[in-house]
């Protein structure tokens, strides 16, 4: 898949796209650590269902730019969503969908711009308040490990590590060879201020890093909650948030949501069972 570029937000952002130019817009986010090309597999479907499917790098994550602005803030999240869906030609008929930190904005985005975004999908990141409880047991905190090594001066140098990288994807997705996706992650942060920035995702979720003030709008209707039906998926097996974290999902996704629990799949889930979550995802939409 060939790399495009698009300016959005203020930053030049790197995608991968397939499907007719025409199709409504299916906008595909990724997470940490991993890159666009996690939709390798989602890409094609969406396509053959006359999408234009769309995968960005996130911000900072090259060859997306490292945003001017140093905000890695939910709301900027939700404005980049809402500013790729306008320079990409969306429209009301288009879909999110939002894989780990990529299911932020698929959340806060349909809150903050309903009109713009038909329907949701989110895997293996509920809504905060789903996760608020179950995220201070000592089984999840010891999954998460990495958040709070983040916060430290040592993060840097922990996830520019040999092995770092690897060893979170074999973790997360036990039995699953992530060798070449954690490698394209590697190449997307390969410079330090690229990895300066998938950090700074972190550091700004536990307020290390205070917000901009920029995106205020966004952060509020991040805290209302999705504005369309979300179909949510979580991997059985995932390392990363355990499935009871995701068990309260349902209580606070829209009427009309769905949530499923994808059986023999970890956190990449859409990595390590494509056909089956291809399936769930072109049927919800």
């Amino acid at each position: 898949m060939e790399t495009r570029t698009v300016t959005a937000n203020g930053i030049e952002f790197g995608y991968l796209a397939e499907g007719p130019s025409r199709g409504p817009l299916a906008l595909c986010l990724h997470g940490f650590p991993d890159s666009a090309y996690t939709w390798r597999h989602l890409l094609p479907g969406l396509a053959e269902r006359g999408y234009r499917a769309v995968a960005p790098f996130m911000r900072g994550y090259a060859p997306t730019q490292v945003p001017p602005d140093g905000a890695y803030e939910a709301g900027a999240l939700i404005a980049d969503a809402v500013a790729l869906h306008e320079a990409l030609g969306g429209d009301g008929e288009a879909v999110l969908i939002g894989h780990d930190w990529g299911a932020f904005p698929a959340y806060g985005a349909t809150a903050f711009a309903p009109e713009r975004f038909r329907r949701t999908v989110a895997l293996a990141v509920p809504p905060l308040p789903a996760m608020l409880g179950a995220f201070l047991r000592y089984e999840q905190l010891k999954r998460s490990f990495y958040i709070f090594l983040f916060q430290t001066a040592l993060a840097e140098t922990a996830a520019g590590a040999e092995g770092f990288v690897e060893g979170l994807w074999r973790d997360w997705s036990p039995g699953y060879d992530g060798e070449e996706d954690a490698a394209r992650a590697r190449e997307c942060l390969r410079d330090p201020a690229n990895l300066r920035a998938a950090i700074g995702y972190y550091r700004a979720m536990l307020g290390t890093v205070p917000p901009t003030g920029r995106y205020a709008a966004e952060r509020e209707a991040a805290v209302r909650g999705p504005g369309r039906p979300v179909l949510y998926l979580h991997g059985a097996g995932d390392g990363c948030l355990g499935a009871e974290v995701a068990a309260g999902a349902a209580d606070h996704l829209p009427p009309g949501s769905r949530t499923e629990v994808v059986a023999g799949a970890g956190h990449f889930l859409h990595l390590e069972r494509p056909d089956e979550v291809n399936g769930l995802i072109l049927s919800w939409l």
